[in-house]
């Protein structure tokens, strides 16, 4: 599914608004007395409609607006550039009140709104925006505008419907017909995450963004959002779904929103998450330092974007309230720093790096032909309760449960080139990322890390035992290197989260430059998110 998308400038015809002629009834009333009949005057009742409100398809496009929005933006193609695009949009009141999609405005240093082909363009501000459910509120200069009201009726497969607006960035207003195929169910994209869309077959193209999906009584049952040209399928936000996030944003609150305008991705080399075209300014990823390039990977301890959506973004966004402190970690992809903060909270630092802090103890050999590992994988353990991300050429993977020598239960998951080289051998690098709520019922981080001692000090150099953590889990962690006949380090993290009943071991063997960067992913991307 693409997005509806904004296109070039434009000129429009001008439409003139028809205001429906009013009805004249006379209702004659008799009044008898003796010998006299009194016949009453007419009386006139007039049934006018609301002034500027379109009832008629002439007058459709007086009400139905084209976008031009400039500003500064990051892709993963063709980096930092000024562009300008357009999108629709529609008036909802005469005061010059507009909605239209979130993707269409946000991030936009300039906005301007052309009506019925004039060649004058209308300056507009913001008043809100839903990145989630890609609705944005604008206010345009002036009032005394022609508008169309929301449908209040029943949605239902086959109801009549036609679409408003100005595809492919054209000047020229246009209106295709269809009807709503399905009715609303949920819609997650790359770029929203709605929870009640219409599917419907009124042909609708790019720059179509935000325009009105309007009945044959020209009231507005949906905004058009998105469409699939191979399947002819086009989509719109329900109008159950967008009038009362409508009446929200137009009072200046906005809602499931961080301010940032960008999209799920999955990258080559395996880094997931939602890429940053722009940041709304003085919004909560503003503040935090978030900006244009940026990948955000993980939200309150959730990877974000894995799946090629914005669900598990928005997810996240409702559940703590886009207005709460909320743990971010963000990849900044032109410097390949990993940094960490919290939306409406502490500002982005880089985050702990082990490669960094381990380089002057570490002898590591040097990699030959080799700039780091091409590519990352996401791996879980057989239970599904555990993740974490681990170079794409470890791919020998085992996961299942097993129970200790004190009968405690212990979910597991390692992963090497060869398991088997890595377990017997110290040549290999590999992870092992373990978890359970018995060892916390039974011991202590630092009680775990000292049994594993007993046997890790025989084959390496003990370092030393320093404080671990990060923004979901403490503890502490040991350092071992120069282990075997090798010069292989090796790391054993215990810690457990900042609330929760499992304490988490992980141990992490690197024998070059590039098993460190993998141990810094490792440590960065390790989470429980189910019952040890």
């Amino acid at each position: 599914m693409r997005k509806i998308s904004k296109f070039i400038v434009l000129v429009t015809f001008l439409v003139t608004a028809c205001g429906q002629a009013a009805t004249t009834t006379t209702a004659p009333s008799t009044n008898t007395t003796d010998d006299v009949t009194v016949t009453a005057a007419p009386v006139t009742t007039e049934e006018t409609a609301p002034e500027g409100l379109v009832e008629t398809i002439q007058e459709l496009p007086s009400a139905t607006i084209q976008i031009v929005s400039i500003g500064t933006f990051v892709t993963p193609d063709f980096g930092s550039f000024e562009s300008g695009g357009a999108g629709s949009g529609f008036i909802i009141d005469p005061s010059g009140v507009a909605v239209t999609n979130s993707h269409v405005v946000s991030g936009a240093g300039l906005i301007e709104v052309h009506i019925g082909g004039s060649d004058d363009p209308i300056n507009a501000r913001i008043l809100g925006v839903s990145e989630c459910n890609d609705l944005a509120v604008i206010d345009l200069e002036g009032d005394g505008y022609n508008y169309l009201e929301w449908y209040d009726g029943d949605i239902f497969s086959g109801l009549p419907v036609q679409a408003a607006g100005y595809p492919l960035g054209a000047p020229e207003f246009a209106l295709t017909q269809g009807i709503i195929s399905k009715g609303e169910t949920p819609g997650d994209t790359d770029w929203a995450s709605v929870e009640a869309i219409l599917e419907h077959d009124a042909r609708i193209r790019g720059g179509n963004s935000g325009g009105p999906l309007v009945t044959e009584e020209m009231q507005v049952v949906g905004v058009n959002y998105a469409g699939r040209d191979d399947t002819d399928q086009n989509y719109a936000i329900s109008v159950s779904e967008a009038r009362p996030i409508v009446e929200q944003l137009r009072g200046g609150v906005d809602v499931d929103s961080v301010g940032i305008n960008g999209y799920a991705i999955f990258a080559e080399d395996g880094t997931s998450g939602v890429w940053v075209e722009t940041v709304q300014a003085g919004s909560a990823a503003d503040l935090v330092g978030i900006t244009g390039g940026d990948i955000v990977t993980r939200m309150a301890g959730v990877s974000v974007g894995f799946d090629g959506t914005l669900a598990d973004f928005c997810d996240v966004i409702r559940t703590q309230g886009g207005d709460a402190p909320i743990d971010v970690e963000v990849l900044r992809y032109n410097t390949s720093q990993v940094l960490r903060g919290q939306l409406n909270g502490e500002a982005l630092a880089e985050a702990f790096s082990f490669a960094e802090e381990l380089e002057e103890e570490a002898t590591v050999e040097e990699d030959v032909g080799t700039q780091g590992y091409a590519e990352y994988v996401v791996i879980s353990d057989d239970t599904g309760a555990m993740s974490v991300e681990v170079p794409a050429e470890w791919s020998d993977v085992l996961g299942s449960p097993y129970e200790d020598e004190e009968g405690r239960m212990i979910t597991e998951i390692a992963a090497a080139s060869d398991l088997t080289s890595f377990f017997e051998t110290w040549t290999t690098p590999g992870m092992i990322f373990s978890a359970s709520s018995d060892w916390a019922a039974t011991t202590t981080e630092e009680e775990l890390l000292d049994l594993s001692k007993v046997d890790w000090e025989q084959q390496c150099e003990y370092i030393g035992r320093e404080p671990y953590e990060d923004p979901l889990y403490a503890g502490f962690y040991d350092t071992y290197v120069n282990c075997g006949d090798t010069a292989a380090t090796y790391v054993v993290v215990a810690t457990r989260p900042l609330e929760g009943n499992f304490i988490i071991l992980v141990d992490i063997q690197a024998n070059t430059d590039r098993d460190f960067e993998a141990l810094d992913r490792i440590l960065a991307s390790f989470y429980v998110s189910g019952d040890v």
